[in-house]
């Protein structure tokens, strides 16, 4: 008589719980350039901002969880450890689309009392590849303009933004309404290597002069602003240019906000690009996720000095400009 086969007993995984779970059960959708997107039933989408670091935005709204630009500086990868997705590659390779969006927000809206502001784009572009297919920023932008007395800040690279320039357009009729495009650098090749999936820098402005022609107020965020690699007085000069000539309404920069989990796929990036600032970086970084006071009140001095040589707002801003400025800061 043959022995019986053998079979070890699985070892059980960690309980999985909120929204780690609700990723587990999520049903993949396709997969294209080594990306999976997925369906994730979200409780919510409209969350509540609580932090110590005094954020000018009451709200966020990310349409998306991970994001496909898979910018190597990119802050926001830790968002995955929340799912039990803890490479840090998962959060540009596994994005996750929420369903039900417009509606969770129709219901969502109420909660928001008048003078507080809600952030779209926070921790994934709400304009990224999946957008042209799933249509999820588009979505919640149309519940958007149906309210009224909502102030709303867009932050994203890519655009794609253009193609809804008749519902942003309506959303700014009875709202406050600013598009913040992030452009790192106006050099095309660094630009790919750093951003690799992100749309080119040109065509950033590009968008950012075909909405202001629209009549809706977008500007510039720089960051973040990379050490010895995107610093450069003259780098920062031809780029706060490029946003004059595209008819920015601002421009405000932010020196890099480097968290574990950045640096783990940064500074790999930085060996191989380059190498000899890597020893710089780890010695700047050792201590805290942010540059010291000194770089960032020189960066500060040779922003407001390009403002200034080029026609930008220095002193007097308007209340959405303000808050571009300190959401740029909040967010890199």
């Amino acid at each position: 008589m043959d022995s019986p086969l053998l079979f070890e007993e699985p070892v059980p995984g960690p309980k999985l719980v909120g929204i780690a779970r609700i990723a587990a059960d999520s049903q993949s959708l396709r997969e294209a350039h080594n990306v999976e997107y997925f369906t994730l039933a979200a409780r919510s989408l409209l969350s509540r901002v609580v932090s110590s670091r005094n954020l000018p935005f009451h709200w966020a709204i990310n349409p998306y969880r991970g994001c496909e630009f898979a910018c190597k500086y990119c802050y926001a990868r830790y968002t995955h450890e929340f799912m039990e997705l803890r490479n840090g590659l998962d959060f540009e390779r596994k994005i996750f689309v929420k369903e039900q969006a417009a509606s969770l927000l129709r219901s969502e809206l109420k909660k928001v009392r008048v003078g507080e502001q809600i952030a779209i784009g926070t921790a994934t572009d709400p304009y990224q590849p999946a957008e042209r297919r799933f249509e999820i920023t588009r979505a919640i932008l149309e519940e958007l303009a149906k309210h009224s007395g909502l102030e709303i800040g867009i932050v994203t690279k890519s655009n794609l933004v253009t193609r809804d320039a008749d519902v942003l357009r309506r959303i700014a009729e009875h709202n406050q309404l600013f598009v913040n495009v992030t452009v790192t650098t106006m050099d095309i090749d660094l630009a790919r290597r750093l951003e690799p999936r992100a749309p080119r820098p040109d065509l950033r402005m590009e968008a950012i002069r075909q909405l202001n022609l629209a009549g809706i107020d977008a500007g510039v965020i720089c960051a973040p602003v990379l050490p010895e690699i995107t610093d450069h007085p003259r780098d920062l000069e031809a780029l706060v240019i490029a946003a004059r000539d595209a008819g920015a309404k601002y421009i405000y920069a932010n020196s890099l906000f480097l968290k574990p989990c950045s640096a783990a796929i940064f500074l790999p990036w930085l060996e191989q690009n380059f190498p000899e600032a890597v020893g710089r970086y780890r010695i700047r970084y050792a201590d805290s996720a942010f540059l010291p006071k000194s770089y960032t009140g020189h960066l500060s001095q040779l922003m407001t000095a390009l403002r200034r040589k080029y026609g930008f707002p220095i002193s007097g801003l308007g209340q959405g400009e303000k808050r571009a400025e300190v959401t740029q800061m909040a967010l890199f």
